[in-house]
């Protein structure tokens, strides 16, 4: 971004760039185009100052995200920018911007992406851009933590795995956490993007559905009927043989090692 400005001296020039560019003058190239010249009763003409200013990934993502609030009918919304692993957070603020959250973060989602596509349009070099709003993050993550303690009891009540609704990478990363910390209990995603799911299954209910079969099956003494259940139990737990067989191989998204925040993917 290129401008010329004009003042009496060059150091008002240079302010009024600054403040132009909304950015302190150390960050902004100058090139003096003219300089007053010193006449008989001071300086006579205007200085004339080329400033030129490359905004940052995160400032031109904040840009586009309030430009898009305010075409939308939100009254003065700002974003403050603070840095985070690998990029920066975007929390946006203002009165009422609690709206663009939408249901459980979707329309925040969308917005994150498409800001980040926007930032990121001008080279190959990645910069992750992640959004929030009122703390809808922090709050949403205790919520997914809860639903993952919820599925496990669930999936060790009735000894089956037990699926969740789609969710993006950064909600299935939050569930696999959970539940990697909850005893006797796996998780793994299946499918494609955007219905890729997360699975959860208990490590325990295998011997113990086969320990009561067993039981049943001595105190009727029918070992014809004990080796029919046993087929059924195989045939219910075998859960690889159903869809799921075709998704085997981990999504590189779903991997522990990322951050809280990644790459688009929300």
């Amino acid at each position: 971004m290129k401008q010329i400005f004009t003042a009496k001296t060059v150091d008002e020039a240079k302010a009024l760039a600054a403040k132009e560019f909304n950015v302190d003058a150390e960050k902004i190239a100058f090139t003096v185009l003219e300089e007053p010249k010193k006449g008989l009763f001071g300086l006579k003409g205007e200085a004339k100052v080329e400033a030129e200013y490359e905004k940052s990934k995160p400032e031109v993502a904040a840009d586009y995200i309030v430009s898009v609030m305010t075409a939308m009918g939100f009254e003065s919304p700002y974003v403050e920018i603070s840095e985070i692993e690998g990029g920066s957070l975007l929390e946006i603020k203002g009165e009422g911007v609690e709206g663009i959250i939408g249901r459980r973060g979707e329309t925040l989602d969308s917005l994150q992406y498409l800001a980040s596509l926007v930032a990121n349009r001008s080279d190959k070099n990645y910069y992750r851009i992640a959004t929030d709003c009122c703390g809808f993050r922090a709050k949403r993550k205790v919520q997914l933590e809860e639903l993952a303690k919820k599925m496990v009891a669930k999936s060790k009540r009735i000894g089956r795995t037990v699926a969740l609704e789609p969710m993006n990478p950064y909600e299935r990363r939050i569930i696999h956490a959970a539940v990697s910390e909850i005893e006797n209990a796996t998780s793994r995603s299946v499918g494609e993007e955007p219905y890729r799911k997360v699975l959860i299954s208990s490590t325990e209910h295998s011997e113990y559905r086969g320990r009561r079969n067993g039981d049943r099956n001595d105190r009727k003494g029918g070992r014809r009927n004990g080796r029919r259940r046993e087929d059924f139990k195989a045939r219910s737990l075998d859960i690889s043989s159903s869809f799921e067989k075709d998704y085997k191989k981990p999504k590189p998204e779903d991997e522990m090692g990322a951050g809280l925040y990644s790459k688009i993917e929300f």
